[in-house]
């Protein structure tokens, strides 16, 4: 029976307010021990609020929390890891110049006391650190520094954090967003360790996929309210992108048909020492074409090194059959190269400006004339490409902090637009950005292409190279391995020329 079951967690009810905004609205949620219940939605569908509420960042206005059937009201953020709740968000809270260890036990070192002194007792801290680390079957030296470590390393000294003050409910927020495929499995293996010890884990994600390999049920939030719950098995990946975005998705991978044209983009020999060798690829009118390979493969260095925000050491770029010596981003974008960084908050977008500004930053000399801007001239521009994009924004003068992760690469996508150029690199361009905000994005890339443009596209996400691209180049170890096109871009194929570098299958480009 349903009633007899004892849950680590039931929220009941639950709504919170911001001024002028319903962010949560009769909000209920429970988690049961050992089990990963994984929390969906759009981008301001409400979940952070109702982790932030569950974690003591934020106070609810309405409602009931219950932890192991007794009500309590968690006061902060220390209160909530007093009762047994942790979370790990996606920018991870660790101090680069400490070991894991001390990270581990941050606050809470233990002392010995010599001459009525107390001194930190660093033998326990590496022993007790380094049972936990190997309680999860994680290969980790806890005495290595954390800023020598990978991204994968530094989640795993979070999760050994959390497990050190003995949680009962952790929270993972986008755990794998910026992890391989070997990584997502090794996360995977841990995750289903602290599930077998009684672990309650609340799982949020924007990945589906994997949604359906972890989770044991599924809550679903739409505009600060919840649509429904659902054992894992019981629901398919259509249904939940339908609950989430509140109507029938359609395809996921919009069609499109488009001849490429001439060559526009083409790279001969690249090299970095060190980094990428022999990089030769070329890029047609109208196509998208994907870099695929595992997270350190050198894909980014590859594009940044086209684009002139990185030097390399030797080898030709030719831009519609013509040499382009790009030194620098200057340089890229005269020779009409658009470089949208996978960091788009960092390298992307003033985040404190209006959507205006935004929008203009690359062109902005062409609205000047004798020292004055012409502000009009701005706003019409702007308009147009708001309008064009369908940039979902209050106003032109929007702050673009403000806005979701769609909205903010679409503001990236109009800055480019702006500036004129005609050739398009998209460096992870769906990361951490909702389900519905995913197929605005491909739909504007189709666009794109269809008005003569060319797309490098760099992802992490093997559906979007399969079903995006029309050719693909897989990168192993900084070279390219394989290139194929049409009908052998395969998800198999692709992996296997990643992690081995062998070539299994390649069609001539």
């Amino acid at each position: 029976m349903e009633g007899t079951i004892n849950y680590l967690l039931q929220m009941k009810g639950i709504t919170k307010y911001f001024p002028g905004v319903l962010a949560l609205d009769d909000v209920s949620f429970d988690l049961k021990p050992g089990e990963v219940h994984v929390l969906v939605g759009e981008n301001g569908a409400g979940k952070s609020t109702l982790i932030k509420i569950l974690s003591g960042a934020y106070k609810m206005d309405n409602g009931e929390l219950f932890l192991e059937g007794a009500k309590v009201k968690i006061i902060d953020t220390h209160h909530a890891i007093q009762l047994g709740v942790a979370t790990c968000y996606q920018e991870l809270h660790l101090i680069p110049g400490l070991s894991a260890a001390l990270n581990i036990y941050l606050g809470r070192f233990a002392l010995r006391g010599r001459n009525k002194l107390p001194i930190l007792n660093k033998a326990k801290i590496i022993k007790d650190a380094q049972e936990i680390i190997n309680s999860i079957g994680i290969d980790l030296d806890v005495r290595s520094l954390v800023s020598n470590l990978t991204i994968a390393q530094r989640q795993m000294v979070e999760i050994a954090k959390a497990l050190s003050m003995n949680v009962k409910i952790y929270v993972l927020d986008e755990p794998t967003a910026v992890l391989s495929y070997k990584e997502i499995d090794e996360l995977f293996k841990v995750i289903h360790n602290l599930k077998a010890s009684g672990i309650g884990i609340i799982y949020i994600s924007h990945r589906l996929e994997e949604v359906k390999k972890i989770g044991d049920r599924v809550t679903v939030l739409r505009n600060g309210r919840k649509v429904g719950t659902s054992n894992i098995n019981e629901i398919t990946i259509d249904k939940m992108i339908e609950m989430m975005i509140g109507r029938t998705l359609g395809e996921a991978f919009p069609k499109r048909s488009v001849k490429p044209g001439k060559d526009v983009l083409k790279v001969e020999g690249l090299c970095s020492d060190n980094v990428f060798r022999d990089i030769d690829l070329t890029i047609r009118e109208g196509e998208i074409v994907g870099l695929a390979g595992l997270v350190g493969s050198m894909r980014t260095e590859v594009a940044r090194a086209i684009f002139g925000a990185d030097r390399h050491a030797k080898g030709k770029v030719y831009i519609n059959s013509k040499e382009a010596l790009i030194k620098n981003p200057k340089d890229g974008v005269k020779s009409g190269i658009a470089y949208l960084s996978e960091d788009r908050k960092k390298f992307g977008l003033v985040l404190g400006m209006s959507v205006k500004y935004n929008i203009v930053l690359t062109s902005l000399g062409s609205f000047a004339r004798f020292g004055f801007i012409n502000d009009s001239k701005i706003g019409k521009e702007a308009g147009k490409l708001v309008k064009e994009l369908s940039i979902k924004t209050p106003s032109l003068l929007q702050k673009t902090k403000n806005l979701s992760g769609g909205n903010q690469q679409k503001v990236v996508v109009a800055k480019w637009l702006s500036s004129g150029c005609k050739i398009f690199i998209f460096d992870e361009p769906t990361r951490g950005i909702d389900v519905g905000a995913k197929i605005e994005v491909y739909k504007l890339m189709n666009k794109l292409v269809e008005q003569g443009a060319a797309i490098l596209m760099i992802s992490s996400e093997m559906p979007e190279i399969v079903n995006m691209c029309d050719r693909v180049y897989v990168m192993h170890s900084g070279r390219i391995c394989g290139a194929l096109a049409g009908e052998d871009i395969d998800q198999k194929i692709i992996l296997k020329i990643a992690l081995l570098g062998k070539l299994e299958s390649n069609v001539s480009n």
